[in-house]
């Protein structure tokens, strides 16, 4: 199938105004992007410093590995190169969401990983996710520190700042970031009552499609 350029920069727009909407964004935090499949090294990201509810189709940004500007009237978000060091590192990964929620920074600021407390969650990440230690996020060396802290899993917080998410599409890596915040919430509810909730292992569930 041929990829379709148009839906897919209507794609991470609509993603966009659902962050908003799910309360995982303010103002112009956070950034999407995706690979564009049938195009070597060419990227789709939301431009830097300008509000969803502002943005159209046309704002979208396509870049190339250097984070160069092939097309599009704006530069890119300043978290670029994070993103192409996932994509570099990540050959399983077409789709990234990068989110700032309340209750996941939550975790960020304490410093421990969220852990296993919705099976959801679990699955979607591939186990708890972990907490990638305070650094600026505009630079390469940032994105490749935080790939050594996420591994294989689907998701990693960024200490004193929000969440990334991945995925084969957008639509999971969205349901991912949504997925994360719902247990992370639950998690400091449970936290609040014991210390010693009831967590599961994503190794045994034997399951890896949503319920």
């Amino acid at each position: 199938m041929t990829f379709d350029m148009s839906s897919a920069k209507q794609d991470i727009l609509e993603y966009c105004l659902r962050s908003m909407e799910y309360g995982l964004n303010f103002n112009t935090q956070g950034n999407i992007s995706l690979r564009v499949p049938d195009q070597k090294n060419r990227f789709l990201i939301t431009p830097t410093d300008l509000e969803y509810d502002k943005m159209t189709v046309d704002d979208i940004v396509l870049v190339d590995e250097d984070a160069n500007v092939i097309e599009g009237r704006h530069e890119p978000s300043s978290e670029v190169t994070v993103h192409l060091a996932v994509y570099r590192r990540r050959p399983d990964v077409t789709a990234i969401v990068h989110t700032e929620p309340i209750f996941a920074n939550v975790w960020g600021v304490i410093g421990e990983p969220i852990t296993g407390t919705l099976v959801n969650m679990v699955i979607y990440t591939k186990g708890d996710v972990p907490i990638m230690p305070f650094a600026l996020s505009n630079n390469t060396a940032f994105g490749d520190a935080m790939c050594d802290v996420m591994g294989d899993l689907n998701a990693v917080v960024w200490a004193n700042h929000g969440l990334l998410t991945v995925g084969d599409n957008l639509r999971d890596a969205f349901k991912t970031s949504v997925a994360v915040e719902s247990a992370a919430q639950v998690l400091l509810h449970a936290r609040s009552i014991t210390t010693s909730p009831a967590l599961l292992e994503f190794e045994k569930l034997g399951i890896t499609t949503s319920l």
